[in-house]
């Protein structure tokens, strides 16, 4: 850690002596003057916490010299205070210099679709669903949803959760990916356990200033909403289809008998599919970087296993096996999200505060 400090004391001073040469560009100076002002506040941090730190040592000693029951209460009441503010220090440091995602306090929409596996696989979708919504509703989100296809059997060839709330997107971001089940389906005849799989998309819900969609780059079509709705789906074209021509990306909205109503929830819905894309190209060039400095690629992409006949759920990207399937099913996935936070944070770490500063600027 001390030749960290070292680096980044050198890196410093380097850009003091580069912004005394006059011949230096606008755009050149600015990145300059931008990097200096992040490793400015990053010294003073650092250099803070070592006062309090002195400071702590300071008061031990002192309260080594007396024996008097009331001082030594006095001192340990003083220590528990400095000891609080290097807490506070060193976690808003850890932030500024290995920050989080810009986009965790976002609500998301949950995307999940059954993969291999025909109906079981559906069923499965469905159940994930549950376990998401039930989820949320503990950490005290608002579920809504936005669009479902379901199965003659009760599963979901698709289904899209919009959750709101604070933190969705910094506690769900990680549940991307293929979850696979192994159980006995409810219309296996023999026993027999079947190996089924569904995908799960979480995507930061955007801002307008996030995404800027040019009209032109729109076609929108309309169509008579399809399923359960009664003779008002037959009569009016209130269902949307929106296709991002430069990016091929497409949505659908029939959920509202507005055709109003789903243009505006399809366009979120776009802008949500977009930005995910710009933030998994973000990770990608920081899991490179990471990658050539500790050997760490991205995830893979099984995320998860769910065993029935074992009641037991085992997350492949922190290495988490419960055996509570069952709890987690009806929203107990504290646990694993907890261990995949835990997780980001140290991977964060392991790209150093300098060259996250190269990859921005």
């Amino acid at each position: 850690m001390a030749d960290q400090w070292q680096e980044i004391q050198a890196r410093h001073d380097e850009i003091i002596i580069k912004l005394t040469d006059t011949s230096l560009d606008g755009p050149e100076r600015a990145a300059l003057q931008k990097e200096l002002s992040q490793l400015t506040t990053i010294l003073n941090k650092q250099r803070e916490i070592k006062t309090l730190e002195q400071s702590m040592q300071e008061i031990k000693a002192q309260a080594a010299e007396f024996a008097d029951p009331e001082l030594l209460q006095l001192y340990q009441d003083e220590l528990q205070e400095v000891q609080y503010k290097i807490d506070a220090r060193k976690h808003d440091l850890e932030n500024s210099m290995f920050p989080p995602d810009v986009h965790d306090n976002r609500s998301v929409f949950l995307e999940v679709r059954a993969g291999t596996g025909g109906q079981e696989a559906a069923l499965f979708a469905a159940d994930l669903a549950k376990m998401y919504t039930n989820y949320a509703l503990r950490q005290g989100w608002k579920v809504v949803v936005d669009s479902i296809s379901g199965t003659d059997l009760g599963g979901f060839r698709e289904v899209v959760l919009h959750i709101e709330g604070k933190d969705v997107y910094g506690h769900l971001k990680w549940e991307s990916g293929v979850h696979r089940v192994q159980r006995v389906p409810a219309t296996e005849t023999q026993g027999r356990v079947h190996t089924s799989t569904a995908t799960v998309a979480v995507l930061p819900e955007a801002e307008e200033v996030d995404v800027q969609i040019n009209p032109s780059d729109l076609r929108i079509d309309t169509f008579r909403a399809g399923g359960a709705g009664g003779q008002h789906v037959n009569m009016t074209d209130s269902a949307v289809r929106i296709t991002h021509l430069p990016t091929g990306v497409v949505v659908s909205c029939q959920d509202e008998r507005s055709q109003h109503k789903n243009k505006a929830k399809a366009m979120k819905m776009l802008q949500a599919r977009i930005l995910a894309a710009q933030v998994e190209k973000a990770h990608a060039e920081m899991s490179k970087i990471r990658k050539d400095q500790v050997g760490t690629g991205q995830r893979a992409e099984k995320v998860r296993t769910y065993n029935y006949p074992q009641n037991r759920i085992t997350d492949h990207q922190v290495d988490v096996s419960l055996k509570k399937l069952d709890m987690v099913m009806l929203g107990a996935l504290d646990e694993i999200v907890q261990a995949l936070r835990e997780k980001d944070r140290a991977d964060r770490q392991q790209v150093s505060f300098l060259e996250r500063i190269k990859a921005r600027l």
